[in-house]
């Protein structure tokens, strides 16, 4: 894993449909697709799948229908109110993300909602409790089951949205910036992509270090905002050398680069550090160009990898990290994490921006709008239906433009939802 109240206008919406939840796996949901009260009558239970690796149309919606699930011990049963999107479904729809299990699986890693009922042994948690949940996939569907020491208890004033927008950016930007990189009074570090979740949430976390500088780089048309958050110095890699521009301001360089970039990008960032400064690389953006898997990019990203030897290391008094929080396996680690991210958010010192919301029909254009660097924060997937759209009050369409558009979007809707019948155990 490892990759944001927006000023931008949310995009146009769209339908686009997902399949069936993952094969079970050790630390992902069951597909729980039912209400515990409805044992006699299954519900019907709408989930985002990975069909296959490839582009948008890759990921569908279905509507499936299934008996009550049994919670095991340690388990508790969850409706989904929001759900996350992070750079490594944009991977994984690719087949770029190792930790996801082989299609057709419910793709989404982190969620929001509210318990609905809860396993033997579950002592702190109850119905009714508002809570977030992390999972390694299997989010992205309307009711979960989950271990319940992977859910945590949302703050009164949190919404739903903001809940579902924290787990992943900001563990992965707080153990990086204090476990790792221990940032200190003082100290410089330059964000890559500093208008995505994982950026917006770091830039943040260096603001409870008092006189951290922060260097950050993004499309220009985003610097106004991203300075307003935080960023002491915005730069704009599109038109601009980000080195020469650091280097104008900071002769010596940064203390401390977050890179989820790869490639030739991780040797600027080396190049980059003062003496006992740290690089951390949490990503390979560089290999995402588009909706489908990019060889040339991928090998062009491979080919300019940094390469070191250990006596290099020693003699530029450098330090190289990589982080992958999916591969974090202490679960006390991350709780512990978890509660200092949510006592920071009470506090008021850290609140995830949402860039934009989307009705699961609509998962392609959120993915598009991530793959096109447009986010200015965190996308989040709501599992609600989408409600019919009201006629625009101001330039209205003709009546029979208007009569074939709704012909139109209900041949979508038939074309684009899928009803999957589960029989009851």
């Amino acid at each position: 894993m490892s990759e944001e109240a927006p000023t931008q206008q949310q995009p146009p919406e769209q339908e686009k449909k997902l399949d069936e939840p993952p094969p079970a796996a050790s630390d992902a949901p069951q597909e729980s697709c039912s209400s515990p009260a409805a044992e006699e009558k299954p519900l019907s239970c709408r989930a985002l799948v990975l069909t296959g690796f490839g582009g948008y149309d890759k990921v569908k919606l279905q509507v499936k229908a299934q008996s009550q699930p049994q919670l095991q011990a340690g388990e508790v049963l969850v409706r989904v109110k929001a759900c996350g999107l992070n750079f490594g479904e944009l991977l994984g729809r690719q087949g770029l993300y190792e930790l996801l299990p082989a299609p057709p699986v419910t793709m989404g890693m982190e969620g929001s909602g509210v318990i609905e009922a809860v396993g033997e042994d579950v002592t702190d948690r109850k119905v009714g409790d508002r809570v977030i949940a992390l999972t390694r996939s299997g989010m992205w569907q309307e009711i979960v089951v989950v271990s319940a020491n992977r859910t945590f208890l949302m703050p009164e004033q949190m919404s739903f949205e903001e809940g579902a927008a924290l787990p992943i950016n900001y563990l992965t930007a707080y153990m990086m910036l204090f476990e790792m990189a221990n940032v200190r009074p003082g100290k410089s570090v330059l964000v890559h992509m500093a208008a995505g979740g994982v950026g917006i949430a770091a830039t943040q976390l260096c603001q409870t270090v008092q006189d951290v500088t922060v260097f950050g780089t993004s499309s220009a048309s985003k610097h106004e905002t991203i300075a307003q958050g935080g960023v002491t110095h915005p730069i704009d890699y599109r038109t601009k050398d980000y080195v020469e521009e650091i280097r104008k301001i900071s002769p010596k360089g940064v203390d401390i680069v977050l890179d989820p970039l790869g490639g030739s990008d991780t040797q600027k960032g080396f190049s980059l550090l003062k003496p006992l400064g740290m690089l951390i690389v949490f990503g390979a953006a560089n290999c995402v160009t588009g909706q489908k898997k990019n060889l040339l990019a991928m090998a062009k990203t491979w080919y300019n990898q940094l390469s070191l030897t250990t006596l290099k290391l020693m003699q530029s008094n450098k330090a190289v990290c990589g982080f992958h929080l999916g591969y974090i396996s202490d679960e006390q680690l991350i709780s512990r994490t978890m509660s200092t991210l949510l006592e920071l958010y009470s506090q008021g010192k850290i609140k995830p921006r949402i860039d934009s919301r989307y009705h699961f029909e609509e998962v392609a254009d959120a993915m598009k709008r991530m793959h096109e660097r447009q986010n200015i924060g965190k996308v989040i997937l709501l599992p609600e239906p989408k409600k019919e759209e009201e006629k625009p009050k101001s330039n209205p369409e003709p009546e029979e433009n208007v009569e074939k558009t709704e012909a139109a979007v209900d041949e979508k809707k038939e074309d684009t939802t899928e009803e999957v019948k589960a029989e009851k155990d």
